[in-house]
C-alpha cells in the first residue's frame, strides 16, 4: 500500500512541478527544508528527555498550538522535550518566534522513506496533530513503530465529511488508528465517529481558539500598532482581515463610499497570503488612495488620514483586530470556507462575514445564537451594512458586547486537551519508550 501511495505522490509531484518551480522563482516558496521534507532528515538534539512531537500546518495552527504546548508542559512539569513541526514557510518562521525554547522543524512529505526516517530519528513518545492533518503513510508508520497519534482541536465540515464518506473503506482504518481525537464540537465528533474514529477515543473538548484570546484593546501589541498607524480615538476603524480576492476590492469600495458621509473612517486591509501584499497595495493606489504598509512604517513619512493601512507582516493580525470597530472576516465570500472570527469578537468588534463559513460552522452558530455577528448573504450587502452600522453606534456596541461575552463563555478547551494528552502518555507501559527504541 505504501509503495502505491509513493507512486501516486511522485506522479502528483511530477504534474505539479511546473507550478512549484514557478512559485519558487516568483515567491521564493518551497526552498527551505528540502532534506527534512523529502528525506525525513530531522535535526537531532542532545536533550535526553522523551519527545512529544506536535505538528501545526501553518500560521493559524501554530498560534493555537502555542497555548496547548504551554499548558501541556505545565501539566507534565516539563518532563518531555517538545518538537514542533510545520509545513509552510510562514508557519515555520512564526513557530521559531513562538517556540524559542523548543526544537522547530519541517514536517516530512508522506513518502514512506521520509516518514520512516523521521520517526526513527525522533522516536517520539506521542505525535500530536493540530486539527485534522492525516497522511496515510505517516499514520501507518506510527502504528508500525507503536507511536500513539492524537488529533486535537479536530474539526470536520459537512463538505469534507461528504468527501471522506465516498472513500469510507479506505479512510476507516486511518481514523481507527488514532489514539485520541479531541473534537471542537459534538457535530464534529459525530462526523468523525461515522468515519471510523473509536467512540472511546473521541472526546468533545471545545475549540482551543476560544482560549487565551486577548479581550483588552489596550494591550501593548495593539497599542503599539495604534501608535504606528497614527490612529486617533475619534476615528472609526473598518478592518478587513484574512482576505482573499476580491474581498479587498469590496472592502475598499465600501470604505470609499462610506467616507463620503463619515470622513473619519479608516480602513485596514490584511490579505491572507503574503504573496498578494504587492497586488493589494497596487489595488489601493489604482483606486486613487494612499497606502501605508506596515513593513515600511519606520521609513515612510506618508502618514495621512486618507491612507489605507496595509498590514503586510506575519504574526500581527491578532493584535491588529484590537483596532477594529467594524471587522469583516475574509475567506467568506470565496471558496475557502471562512477564517477565524473569534479574535475580533473577543475584542468586542462588530463582526461581519459572508455566507461561506463551513470551516467555522459551529463558531458561527455560537455567535448567531448570541446575536453577536452579522452574516451577509452576498458581497452587495457589505457597503449598506457598514453604512448602517456607522449610523447606529448603539447597534455596534450591542453586537460587540455580545461577541465578547460569547467568546468568554466558551473557554476551557486548552486545559481539557492537555489533560487528555497527558493521560495518553501515562497510559503507556513504563518501558514503552525503551522497547520502542530497542526495536
Amino acid at each position: 500500500m505504501r509503495w502505491l501511495l509513493n507512486t501516486v505522490y511522485l506522479l502528483l509531484l511530477t504534474v505539479l512541478s511546473p507550478f512549484i518551480a514557478w512559485r519558487i522563482v516568483r515567491h521564493g516558496r518551497y526552498r527551505r527544508g528540502i532534506a527534512e521534507k523529502l528525506l525525513g532528515r530531522l535535526p537531532q538534539s542532545n536533550d535526553t528527555r522523551d519527545v512529544v512531537w506536535f505538528h501545526a500546518v501553518s500560521v493559524g495552527e501554530v498560534i493555537q498550538l502555542q497555548k496547548v504546548v504551554h499548558e501541556f508542559r505545565r501539566q507534565t512539569a516539563d518532563r518531555f522535550r517538545v518538537l514542533v513541526s510545520t509545513s509552510t514557510d510562514t508557519g515555520y518562521d512564526l513557530a521559531l518566534k513562538r517556540f524559542p525554547d523548543c526544537q522547530v522543524t519541517w514536517f516530512p512529505l508522506d513518502f514512506s522513506w521520509a516518514v520512516d526516517h523521521a520517526l526513527r530519528s525522533v522516536q517520539p513518545s506521542m505525535v500530536v496533530l493540530m486539527e485534522l492533518e492525516l497522511w496515510p503513510n505517516f499514520l501507518a508508520e506510527c502504528q508500525r513503530q507503536q507511536i500513539p497519534v492524537s488529533v486535537i482541536n479536530a474539526r470536520m465540515s459537512s463538505r469534507s465529511h461528504r468527501g471522506y464518506s465516498r472513500i469510507h473503506s479506505l479512510m476507516a482504518p486511518i481514523f481507527g488508528r488514532l489514539a485520541l481525537v479531541a473534537a471542537q464540537s459534538q457535530s464534529n465528533a459525530d462526523r468523525l465517529k461515522s468515519l471510523g474514529v473509536s467512540h472511546d477515543r473521541l472526546h468533545v473538548t471545545g475549540s482551543i481558539k476560544f482560549d487565551g484570546v486577548a479581550t483588552d484593546r489596550r494591550n501593548p501589541a495593539t497599542e503599539d500598532l495604534r501608535s504606528i498607524f497614527n490612529l486617533s480615538p475619534l476615528e472609526t476603524v473598518f478592518m478587513a482581515g484574512s482576505t482573499q480576492e476580491p474581498e479587498e476590492r469590496l472592502a475598499l469600495q465600501t470604505w470609499i463610499e462610506c467616507r463620503k458621509e463619515y470622513p473619519s473612517l479608516r480602513l485596514i486591509l490584511v490579505p491572507r497570503h503574503r504573496e498578494r501584499f504587492d497586488d493589494v497595495a497596487k489595488l489601493v493606489r489604482d483606486a486613487g488612495a494612499d497606502v501605508l504598509r506596515r513593513s515600511s512604517c519606520e521609513t515612510s513619512n506618508r502618514l495621512t488620514a486618507d491612507a489605507v493601512i496595509l498590514l503586510d507582516t506575519i504574526g500581527e493580525l491578532s493584535a491588529c483586530w484590537g483596532l477594529a470597530d467594524i471587522a469583516f472576516v475574509g475567506g467568506s465570500f470565496g471558496n475557502r470556507g471562512g477564517q477565524n472570527m473569534i479574535e475580533p469578537a473577543a475584542f468586542g468588534a462588530t463582526v461581519l462575514f459572508g455566507p461561506n463559513t463551513w470551516n467555522f460552522r459551529d463558531v458561527v452558530q455560537t455567535f448567531k445564537e448570541a446575536n453577536a455577528c452579522v452574516q451577509l448573504d452576498s458581497p452587495a450587502e457589505l457597503t449598506a451594512t457598514v453604512a448602517r452600522l456607522l449610523a447606529n453606534p448603539a447597534e455596534r456596541q450591542s453586537l460587540g458586547d455580545a461577541a465578547r461575552r460569547a467568546v468568554k463563555s466558551q473557554s476551557g478547551a486548552t486545559a481539557n486537551t492537555a489533560t487528555l494528552l497527558t493521560a495518553i502518555l501515562e497510559s503507556q507501559p513504563a518501558n514503552h519508550a525503551i522497547c520502542q527504541r530497542a526495536a
